[in-house]
């Protein structure tokens, strides 16, 4: 990679540091930026900002939708996207890398520096909750039986709803960022790593177990950067890699084969499975299958941003899309896609940080 001269904005580095890059500047992601003009006209920064990045999506049990983005916090709607509020108050930490729901209504952020933020109130406000973590990278959030799991950059951990304090689960993760996390049926719990594939733990075991046969991509090269893991009906699981496509494993994860060949893009974003097809959110848009991935269909139409960073499907049946440039809503399965920004960067130029 070769250095460039240009001096590298503070949140362009953290950019680069996120996505694995060292000392590398996302100059495109920052051309667009408000400048202010001296004895001109000047724009506000609200009318000419783009639309932040959205790294997570999470819909509450009172159907508010929450759009966690990379710089600029946490945003909510209480109306399917049609208007956005800045929900930052005591967030000291605008970097959000994932986002979760529980029943009782509480929602949890996982930031980029910060470790993880609770808010009772609809995000109204946040307090932090990171005694027993090690780590404050927090890549992953997954809430199953009253159990919040926590992915960090030293294995997974866990807290009882209302509890304040985590608790590693068992030793075999130490020192591993934890990018993705799904909990199969039986209780057990799977974790995907970024460099040493996916792992298993059941509640009966004393350790994790490591599950990478046939975790290789068409160079025949072993994928062990696992961006996301989802689960269908039928109990299978997928594994989606960071640049070698999709896999699938019928039997717990003890063997899996590549189903992505057909994709034009093997950078693997999000996975939603549900009655209506497997969706797989990609750096160049999104594709569906109906035959476990020996054909796929682009869903793009609408979809004016195909860098998707997080794909989720509401209790409606709803998808909605986190992108590179805001969020898109679609109510017909993918077919058509509806972007629903608008107001999202006003809110983050306005809102409380």
């Amino acid at each position: 990679m070769r250095a460039s001269a240009t001096p590298c904005p503070v949140a362009a580095v953290v950019a680069a540091s996120l996505l694995g890059g060292v000392g590398a500047c996302l100059a495109d992601a920052w051309a667009e930026t408000p400048e202010r003009t001296i004895g001109a006209v000047q724009s506000s920064a609200a009318e000419r900002a783009p639309a932040p990045s959205i790294q997570a999506l999470v819909v509450s049990r009172d159907q508010s939708l929450y759009a966690g983005s990379f710089g600029m916090g946490v945003f909510r709607s209480h109306d399917r996207g049609a208007s956005w509020t800045a929900a930052n108050t005591d967030l000291s930490d605008p970097f959000i890398l994932c986002l979760a729901a529980a029943r009782d209504g509480t929602v949890y952020a996982g930031t980029f520096r910060a470790g993880v933020f609770r808010s009772r109130d609809g995000g109204k406000r946040w307090e932090p909750m990171n005694a027993g973590l090690k780590r404050l990278e927090i890549k992953a959030l997954l809430i199953e039986g009253g159990v919040i799991y926590a992915g960090t950059g030293d294995g997974v951990y866990r807290v009882a709803e209302g509890d304040n304090r985590w608790r590693v689960v068992t030793k075999g993760l130490d020192e591993t960022l934890v990018h993705s996390l799904v909990m199969a049926p039986e209780r057990t719990l799977f974790a995907g790593t970024s460099g040493r594939g996916v792992f298993r733990y059941k509640a009966t075991a004393s350790e994790w177990t490591r599950l990478t046969h046939g975790l290789v991509d068409h160079e025949g090269l072993v994928e062990n950067f696992i961006r996301v893991l989802a689960v269908d009906k039928d109990q299978a699981l997928y594994a989606g890699t960071f640049d070698g496509g999709v896999f699938r494993s019928g039997d717990g994860g003890q063997t899996w084969r590549p189903i992505s060949r057909a994709l034009p893009n093997d950078s693997i974003r999000g996975i939603v499975t549900n009655e209506r097809g497997l969706f797989v959110a990609t750096g160049r848009g999104i594709f569906k299958s109906l035959n476990q991935g020996r054909q796929w269909t682009p869903l793009n139409h609408g979809l004016t941003e195909l860098s998707v960073q997080v794909l989720i499907v509401s209790d409606d049946g709803s998808l909605y899309a986190g992108t590179s440039s805001g969020v898109f809503r679609s109510d017909d399965a993918g077919e058509h896609w509806v972007g629903i920004s608008t107001g999202l960067a006003e809110a983050g130029v306005s809102g409380t940080p």
